[in-house]
Formats: structure tokens, sequence, C-alpha cells
């Protein structure tokens, strides 16, 4: 409306819109199959962050000191859960010799599995089983990162997981779909990988990937995980169109020709783009593009 009290005439009006949703189709590229296979990536993508386990319903992060660390809803605790989601005192945490263990109020009806907790050893998520303790819709369970062991919190109905309406990406893009040469590192570096909350981790780069893009070439260092390559990588749309930190890439290992797929249509967003209760790697120095990676997701707003 705004377009004909300006004076636009209503026949331009008419062929500006239809310009752009015909442009609007157009942006996307590649074989039906292929673009098909990338929407559904994406949406079991949202799915997962939706899962009891993703990253859309963490509400607290408490770091333990030394000793008890008691623990409820009244301002009194060493660490304060989410006020009206559970009792005020509902136990104590104790950190001993790299040990974890809680004891819990006998009215708190704290759960494992099913099951009545008074007393137990927490295994931390570094064992591959963490402990998860629930009450009510709370969950929690302890992360250790360097020498730091912290209680990591969920809200199974966290207003986050209720809000959220999904994640904008660019158009999908075949031409993203990139083979690099799994580069073989003598000797293997050794690579230092900081996390959002301060502390390093050290790895081993066997192996780099080496690409091109228009003609100019480009390395990244990834790391191995399960049986699969995993890239933490930096762009210059970080900041402006991506977020800030860097994207994450997974990557299937080299074929026996030595080949190895970015689609960089699957670049996604980290789990500190969400939350600021999760510790994410950031990208190593080496892992800065300097070109726009104009693929994959795009910033998260809780506005979208």
């Amino acid at each position: 409306m705004k377009y004909l009290k300006a004076g636009i005439p209503v026949l331009f009006l008419f062929i500006l819109l239809f310009t752009g949703c015909r442009n609007n189709n157009l942006e996307q590229k590649g074989s039906p199959s292929y673009i098909a296979s990338i929407k559904e990536w994406h949406k079991k993508r949202i799915e997962n962050l939706k899962e009891e386990n993703g990253w859309l319903n963490l509400v607290g992060l408490y770091w333990l000191k030394p000793g008890e660390n008691k623990f409820g809803t009244d301002l009194g605790n060493d660490i304060v859960f989410p006020r009206g989601m559970a009792p005020g005192v509902i136990g104590t945490f104790t950190l001993k010799n790299g040990i974890v263990t809680v004891n819990i109020q006998p009215n708190a009806r704290v759960f494992c599995n099913s099951q009545p907790v008074s007393e137990m050893i927490l295994q931390d998520d570094n064992s591959g089983n963490p402990t998860v303790l629930s009450l009510g819709y709370l969950r929690w369970f302890i992360i250790k990162r360097g020498n730091m062991y912290g209680v990591r919190v969920r809200d199974l109905n966290a207003p986050l997981l209720r809000e959220f309406k999904g994640i904008d990406t660019f158009p999908i893009n075949e031409d993203w779909k990139i083979t690099a040469e799994y580069v073989p590192n003598n000797p293997p570096k050794i690579i230092t990988v900081q996390s959002i909350i301060g502390t390093t981790e050290k790895d081993t780069v066997a192996s780099s990937l080496v690409f091109s893009i228009k003609g100019r070439e480009f390395r990244l260092d990834p790391l191995i995980e399960g049986n699969q390559l995993f890239i933490i990588f930096a762009d210059e749309t970080n900041g402006d169109e991506t977020y800030g930190a860097g994207r994450f890439l997974y990557a299937d290992m080299p074929g026996p020709d030595g080949k190895v797929i970015l689609d960089f249509n699957k670049a996604y967003n980290p789990p500190c783009a969400f939350t600021k209760y999760a510790t994410c790697p950031l990208p190593p120095k080496q892992n800065y593009l300097q070109i726009k990676i104009t693929a994959g997701e795009k910033k998260y707003s809780e506005s979208d």
C-alpha cells in the first residue's frame, strides 16, 4: 500500500513483485535431488536442536568449587537453580580429587533413570556416559572442561525451545560442494584449540585439507571425531551475515583417492550461537578463510 501512496504505478509494482519471486526461486542452484537432500539435512538439524539432549533447552551452567557446593533455588545456595522449578535446597555437590558426588535432601525427589537418588558419584560428559539427574522439567549433569567441573542444567520446557522458529540459511548452491585433497602433514601438526570460556586443548592434525575456490587455494586443519572430520572454521561473513565466532562443518573421511568432500551448504552455527551455557571451541587461526563462504547457516536471531 505504501508503494501506491508514493505514486509508484500498479503495473510497476506487479512487475517488481513478480521479479522478486522469480529471483528467489532462481537463487537455489543444483540438481533437484541435491537441493532436496540439503533441505532434509537442515530439517533434521533443527529437529536435533529441539531434542532433550539438544542445545535449545539449556538454562544454566555453574562451575563447582573444590569441596561442598550447596544447590537449589534459594539465593543463599552456592549454586542457584532457576526459581520456581525446584525446592529451595535440593542437595550438595562435593568436588574432591576430580570426583563429583551428589547428596540429595530426602524430600527433593530427584531421580536418575527413574530411580530415586539420595547419594551417588556422578560421571561427567568426558566419560561418554554422563550421569543425568532429573526433577520435574529439570535435567542436569556434570561437564569437564580442562581442570574445571561444572553443572549443566536443562529445562525441557525452556522458553527458547518453545519460541524457536528455525535458522535462516544462504540459498542452496551446489557450487559450494567442494572437493579437497587430504594432504599429510610430515611431521603431524600439533594445534591449539581455544574455547569460548578460555580453556585450551592440544590436538594432532595428521593431514590438512587443501582446496580451491575461484582459482584461490585454501587450507583447513580438521580434527578427527569418530569416523568423521570435524572442521571449525571462520570466514569473511562472520559477524555480519554469520555467527561472529565461526561455524562448524563435518565431512566424511577420505576415500582411497585421498579426496574429501566439503559441503559448505552444511556449515552450521555452534551451540554458543543459541545459548550462553555452551562451551564451544573457536576456530584455530589457520582456519580463518580470507573469503566469504556464502553457504550454510546464517547468524541466528531470536527475532527470526
